[in-house]
């Protein structure tokens, strides 16, 4: 019975110790393995099985892309300005083995190197520079730190620049540099929106003085066109007139002559075609050679000329 309960005891032992000889390797991970204190291999997905007693892992390393955000670190500028600047490092294992034996603690030399390198670039930089040029240190932070973690086996992708702090006066004096910068900005728009004001209402103006002239120009040539037609429908209205008094006389002479009025009476009455052709108008009328025999009809017709 003791025998038995010994073999069940060194069964399981046995199977414990076959078990924690088993390993899974996940997806994007890997395992640095050590055989009697050296490096054996790097394991990757799958299941591996390692030598009792003298095989053991010596590091799990993920894979996958890393970020880190490390607090702000001060820098000084070109120009003697003090700001604290906090930045994010993106970063991804590519050689488990480097990572594992490269550097003792990778984050906290990733740090070091990230704030040496933040105050070289910044060094070189004025205080306008460095809040405008925030593309270029993030280039030139990414390409200093992936040389110097290559040997680690780190492949820095990304370094960006999380927030830059400068100091309380100058954020004072930058905030009224704005304020008037906008100041002026506002001024500006305003006399463009006067003066454009006043170009239109110049223009609509000179429009217009330009439509008055117009309409005053069609108004004198219609009121022209008005009289010329009024003068010549006077014209045509005396014409018709005067026809119509000689058609008049012409019929009473043609009607004398029918009735057999005698030489004179002719004659007297083509003295009074002619005094009404003169209207009362003329101040000088010829008479015909065959009518000037007449001497009492030649004072009359003087008289009736006077009036």
């Amino acid at each position: 019975m003791e025998m038995f309960i010994i073999f069940l005891i060194l069964m399981i032992i046995i199977l414990v110790v076959l078990v924690s000889c088993v390993r899974i390797v996940p997806q994007a991970n890997a395992l640095v393995v050590e055989r009697l204190g050296a490096y054996l291999g790097t394991w990757h997905v799958g299941i591996h099985f390692l030598m009792p007693f003298i095989d053991r892992v010596a590091k799990k390393v993920v894979l996958k892309e890393q970020v880190v955000d490390f607090a702000p670190q001060p820098v000084i500028t070109k120009d003697n300005v003090t700001m604290r600047i906090d930045t994010v490092v993106f970063f991804q294992i590519t050689d488990p083995k480097l990572f594992a034996y490269g550097v003792e603690n990778p984050i906290m030399a990733i740090e070091n190197l990230t704030a040496t390198t933040l105050r070289n670039i910044i060094g070189d930089l004025e205080l306008d520079q460095t809040l405008t040029s925030r593309e270029t240190i993030n280039t030139k932070m990414r390409a200093s730190l992936d040389v110097a973690t290559d040997p680690w086996g780190i492949k820095v992708n990304r370094v960006e620049l999380k927030n830059i702090i400068p100091p309380a006066a100058i954020q004072d004096a930058m905030e009224k540099q704005m304020k008037a910068e906008r100041e002026r900005r506002e001024a500006i728009l305003k006399a463009e929106g006067e003066k454009k004001s006043t170009i239109l209402v110049a223009e609509g103006k000179k429009e217009s003085a330009i439509l008055d002239a117009e309409a005053d120009k069609q108004a004198a040539i219609l009121h022209a066109e008005a009289e010329k037609e009024k003068r010549i429908k006077e014209a045509e209205g005396e014409a018709e007139a005067i026809l119509k008094v000689q058609q008049a006389n012409a019929d009473g002479i043609r009607f004398l002559k029918e009735a057999g009025a005698d030489e004179a009476v002719l004659r007297l009455k083509s003295l009074e075609a002619f005094i009404a052709a003169a209207d009362g108008k003329a101040t000088k009328i010829i008479i015909p050679s065959e009518l000037q025999g007449v001497a009492g009809l030649v004072k009359s017709i003087a008289e009736v000329g006077k009036e």
